[in-house]
């Protein structure tokens, strides 16, 4: 009775497993284990069956000992002649028709006996002119028609760690494949899909992603998940852009803005003229204010572009129409910058800027709350704190979020959240490759400046060695003593460490200090307080500080025109996109703006390469492509920690054929079922994988 009640409960547990289950349903998981797959990332039956191999190892052939070849992997099957265990070693001798050689493994191997017969696969090494297997898989063969399990066919070599093998893996993953895939392994794409381009199912593709039988098997079952993943975004994306767009009838619609008195009134009287990308970018706006859908937009602005000027030709048009407006920045310092830029010409205008941060007074912070609640303040720039739970707008119809990627989808969908249906213009200065924007931003309309105002000179990039740091430390000193300008002096670090040989602001400080004792240096870091920051940063603009010494912190939208040259130490070690943001710091004035890149001591390979990259190129969008070839996608649009960017098997920099197909048939599919009633299971797909993401994410 009680195996009967045993067994019930296990089948019950069978029909219960979901792709969702935890990964101890499988047999042979006890905590250990269960802690060495946490470290993979594996916690459910899903995570186990989509951990992609990183690599192959093709075990179909096998070799003859007397034809090994050193340096490669190879498999073989041959008799134990001769075993030996010592020192923390197993050593043997192995022997088939043709020859011998040897095996070695770390560790001891107790089973194995001299007599039994081994198929064996691994990499061998020539020592003393005799070939050897080190560290090689094997199983014991105990009779002729035996099915092997480390050789005959293509093995997958999984992402590992010291805690769990790859013999291990394989079992746990081919034992969800065989007894739990067919179950909970669903199909969804399309049947018409799979058909017209002669797909596999993605049960058989899970299967031949990780046991392909050939190449083409790969290639087909990879290209299948790939454009699984990517058709599941582009089609989750537009069914969002169709909420959030109001085309579905119980949407809320969007305040219509239209350009006034104040809007013209700036408008003719800017001392110069628009670049042609601003004049487009400005209609592209206006048009998307002029409805009642709300706007949903991604300004793309290579650094020194003007995109500014074209936020608050936004930000007018909502003042003009006699709404709220919020302009949200990354840091203190740049929205504290953004605010003293407009707060005179919107007073001159008859609208009035409100400036919100974490480090404002409380008598200060009440003003500024009751202005912005009964709508006496038109305009709030500010940092994360606009979207505090404190913070209540009378009629906030436009949300400008600049540098948007340094923020998190929900601080973004806290402040939207602030009005009804508000128009959404993001912006940044960070270029995103067209694959990125396609897949991250593929239901955001999209404008990009790719001018420079009138009148802006190109930087001048120059990469200078230790061997000559005394000329750099006498055009430091020219630049400041006989021309009065002004430098940026960059640091990776902010305190010394020991654990790498790179510059930190201290070491920077101490050195500059002796070598430069008639400049008045300084430092600013991301550990000061506000008020420190902002008093450092006014003193730098103020000319007051000759040599400003800081982290990255200055890397977006700081606008000092004195600063006609930066430093960057230790420049191999910052990602190009850093780099071309800090090398946009200078040159915003009438001085020849100069980036001085200063190699380190240890430079890696890739690090001299993006620094020629900078060499050859001011472009921002076409290292940005560049960036994304050598590094991945990463984390460039801040999206990874909610799921947006988390492709276990597409790859945007070889798959962009891939992305364009799935974002076209995502397309057709919308058309013609905008709520894919017809499509249950790829709906419930979507919001399976993705809802969390989907929902919070506006502008992500």
């Amino acid at each position: 009775m009680r195996i009967q009640s045993h067994k019930s409960k296990y089948e019950e547990a069978l029909r219960s497993v979901r792709l969702s289950s935890p990964v101890e349903i499988l047999k042979g998981i006890g905590s250990r284990r269960n802690a060495a797959l946490a470290k993979l990332g594996v916690f459910t039956l899903e995570d186990l069956l989509y951990l992609i191999p990183r690599r192959y190892e093709d075990r179909r052939f096998v070799s003859t000992l007397s034809n090994l070849i050193p340096g490669r992997s190879q498999c073989a099957i041959a008799k134990v002649i001769k075993l030996t265990v010592r020192q923390g070693f197993t050593r043997a001798v192995i022997q088939d028709d043709t020859g011998t050689a040897k095996a070695v493994w770390f560790g001891h191997r107790n089973f194995l006996r001299e007599g039994m017969t081994l198929a064996i696969s691994g990499n061998v090494d020539n020592k003393y002119n005799v070939n050897e297997f080190v560290n090689p898989e094997f199983e014991v063969i105990t009779s002729p028609d035996q099915k092997y399990s480390v050789i005959g066919r293509i093995f997958p070599v999984y992402p590992a760690n010291s805690d769990i093998s790859q013999r291990v893996l394989r079992t746990l993953i081919n034992s969800a494949l065989e007894n739990y895939s067919e179950k909970c392994v669903i199909e969804f794409l399309p049947e018409e899909i799979l058909k017209r381009f002669g797909m596999m199912s993605n049960r058989e593709a899970l299967i031949n992603i990780h046991y392909p039988k050939d190449n083409t098997s790969y290639i087909r079952a990879r290209n299948r998940l790939a454009f699984e993943e990517l058709f599941l975004l582009q089609t989750g994306m537009l069914l969002r852009r169709q909420k959030f767009s109001g085309t579905n009838s119980d949407s809320r619609r969007a305040q219509v803005l239209k350009p006034g008195k104040s809007f013209y009134a700036f408008m003719n009287k800017l001392p110069f003229r628009l670049t042609d990308s601003q004049r487009i970018a400005i209609h592209e706006i206006l048009e998307d204010l002029s409805r009642d859908k709300p706007m949903n937009r991604l300004l793309q602005g290579d650094v020194g572009s003007g995109k500014t000027l074209v936020a608050f030709a936004a930000l007018l048009t909502a003042g003009d129409s006699g709404t709220q407006s919020a302009l949200m920045a990354p840091t203190e310092i740049l929205a504290w910058q953004h605010y003293n830029k407009l707060r005179k010409s919107l007073e001159s205008l008859g609208l009035r800027a409100g400036f919100l941060s974490g480090s404002l007074g409380a008598k200060e912070r009440r003003e500024i709350l009751q202005g912005i609640s009964n709508g006496e303040i038109n305009i709030v720039i500010g940092t994360h704190s606009i979207f505090s739970e404190h913070v209540n707008f009378r009629s906030l119809s436009l949300v400008i979020i600049d540098e948007q990627h340094r923020f998190g989808v929900l601080q973004r969908s806290e402040l939207i959240s602030k009005g009804i249906s508000p128009h959404v213009l993001a912006m940044t200065a960070t270029p995103i490759p067209r694959t990125l924007l396609l897949s991250l931003y593929g239901d955001l309309d999209s404008s990009r400046l790719n001018e420079l105002p009138p009148g802006r000179k190109a930087i001048q990039t120059i990469i200078i060695t230790h061997e000559n740091f005394s000329v750099l430390i006498s055009t430091i000193r020219e630049r400041i003593l006989a021309r009065h300008e002004q430098i940026y002096w960059v640091c990776p670090l902010i305190e010394d460490s020991g654990e790498r040989d790179l510059t930190s602001i201290n070491q920077a400080y101490e050195r500059l200090s002796k070598i430069l004792p008639d400049v008045n240096i300084a430092v600013l870091h991301g550990r000061m307080t506000p008020d420190m920051k902002a008093k450092i940063m006014q003193d730098f603009t103020d000319n007051k500080i000759n040599l400003l010494i800081s982290t990255v912190i200055i890397e977006v939208g700081v606008d000092v025109p004195n600063a006609s040259m930066i430093v960057i130490q230790d420049a191999g070690n910052f990602g190009l996109a850093q780099l071309h943001q800090l090398r946009g710091r200078v040159g915003r004035g009438e001085a020849q703006g100069v980036c001085v890149l200063l190699e380190g001591a240890n430079i890696t390979p890739e690090g001299r390469e993006r620094l020629n990259a900078m060499i050859r190129t001011s472009d921002g969008f076409e290292l940005s492509e560049y960036d994304l070839r050598q590094r991945g996608a990463g984390e460039i649009c801040g999206t990874r920690q909610h799921g947006i960017n988390e492709f276990r098997v597409a790859d945007l920099v070889r798959d962009e054929k891939i992305l364009l197909l799935a974002r076209n048939e995502a397309r057709a599919l919308i058309k013609r079922d905008s709520k894919l009633d017809s499509e249950p299971k790829l709906k419930r797909e979507i919001y399976r994988r993705l809802a969390g993401s989907l929902e919070l994410a506006i502008t992500s």
